[in-house]
């Protein structure tokens, strides 16, 4: 077990809300994320920061395998949202984030 694994579980728990996930293919799900719409800081592949202007929303990474770009995010601002891409957290824990660019859809 590394030091960080079960930190991104915790800081969901923490920080996190229902958002509900609508997949190009399947059923309409409820998930739990960070959504924010304003500009957040990741990682890029090779470590280096990069600022993300557009809303985003932070999920496990068990559950970002789930999410596809073109997918619809509802955080419950009445609003949709499309995916446009990811970014993993730079967290080496199991349980790291991804980050979800999305746009208004």
């Amino acid at each position: 077990m590394g030091l960080f694994d079960g930190m991104a579980g915790l800081l969901n728990g923490v920080f996190g809300g229902s958002v509900i996930h609508i997949p190009a293919v399947g059923a309409a799900v409820t998930i739990q994320g960070i959504f924010r719409r304003e500009p957040i800081q990741v990682a890029d592949d090779y470590g280096r920061e990069i600022l993300v202007e557009m809303p985003s929303l932070r999920v496990l990474k068990p559950v970002a395998a789930t999410i596809a770009t073109g997918d619809v995010i509802q955080p419950g601002d009445g609003r949709d949202y499309r995916v446009l891409s990811s970014h993993d957290s730079g967290s080496p824990g199991a349980d790291a984030f991804v980050v979800f660019a999305l746009e208004d859809g």
